[in-house]
């Protein structure tokens, strides 16, 4: 939110007029889909996996358009 919010007051000294989005949650659809995750019918497409000191490899990946799957960051203590 503070992100949206921040857009909102910076368009009154830019060119560029930023708004915000906020996304509209269809429950139905949620609820279709976490039934088709439980039965096993529909699977995220992993593409590559990160450690954590290698998330600002996985964003440049990400912004650079030529993800073709979900990036996960793994997080781990080590041990």
């Amino acid at each position: 939110m503070g992100r949206n919010l921040r857009a909102l007051a910076l368009s009154q000294l830019l060119r560029q007029r930023l708004t915000m989005v906020v996304a509209k949650h269809n429950y139905a659809d949620l609820e279709r889909l976490a039934q088709l995750v439980e039965a096993g019918e529909l699977t995220p497409t992993i593409e590559q996996t990160y450690p954590l000191p290698q998330a600002p490899e996985a964003m440049r990946h990400l912004e650079a358009g030529r993800a073709r799957g979900k990036l996960v960051i793994t997080l781990t203590d080590g041990n």
